[in-house]
């Protein structure tokens, strides 16, 4: 029978936030931020297993203090990752058996997702060429010539801020992940590869506490989110 999967990529560098150690080995309320992703996915209904791609020299650690100390069940191998996060993702995606069903893309260090918003991606997936997990923006959003001046204002009605997870069927997005290596083509997400050969990538809605962790004022952000989660 056929499998979901779940392909989490933690090789980032941490460059943003001065960190001594990478940030997926970051303490926030008693855990790594990597276990509280892995712990999502482990809740999910809808993903069998997880192939997990980070930084090379972090793999003993990452098997030590986070699989072995918690015990995940689903992770099916642990890989490093590339010199980008697009090298690392097809890393991953060269992990997976070729009769997997569904594919789940999902950045480690969005660590506040929940396992209802993976499963409601992974359904939305089914019978399409992909999903994508994405909020409507909020703020006017204008592009700028070298200069600064404003070359134009786009309608925020129509905008999203794409997110991850990012589902698609193995066979579209292996497609696009092998296409985009073969031409140089670099896309700005998992979506924009597939986009690029013409497939039709669809919205789910996602939410403003799926965050990612790229600054040290994040991790102020998401210890008030799980408060308030701890609190509910």
């Amino acid at each position: 029978m056929k499998k979901n999967y779940g392909i989490i990529v933690a090789a980032g560098k941490s460059r943003r936030m001065n960190s001594a150690v990478s940030k997926q080995f970051i303490f926030i309320s008693g855990k790594p931020i990597l276990a509280h992703t892995l712990d999502a996915f482990e809740k999910s209904s809808l993903i069998d297993q997880i192939v997990l791609v980070i930084n090379e020299s972090d793999i003993e650690k990452c098997k030590k203090i986070i699989i072995n100390k918690y015990r995940y069940k689903k992770v099916r191998e642990i890989i490093a990752g590339g010199e980008e996060r697009q090298y690392s993702v097809l890393n991953g995606l060269k992990a997976l058996p070729s009769d997997t069903n569904l594919v789940a893309i999902h950045d480690g260090a969005r660590f506040l997702i929940t396992p209802e918003l993976i499963d409601k991606a992974t359904k939305a997936a089914y019978d399409s060429d992909g999903v994508v997990v994405a909020i409507p923006v909020q703020d006017t959003i204008k592009e700028s010539r070298s200069d600064k001046t404003i070359s134009n204002t786009f309608n925020r009605n129509i905008l999203w801020a794409a997110q991850t997870p990012q589902v698609f069927p193995y066979s579209i997005i292996m497609e696009a992940y092998l296409k985009a290596s073969e031409t140089g083509f670099i896309g700005t997400d998992d979506a924009s590869l597939a986009e690029n050969l013409g497939y039709e990538i669809h919205l789910v809605r996602g939410s403003v506490e799926n965050i990612k962790i790229t600054t040290n004022f994040d991790l102020i952000l998401a210890e008030t989110i799980l408060n308030r989660r701890r609190l509910k």
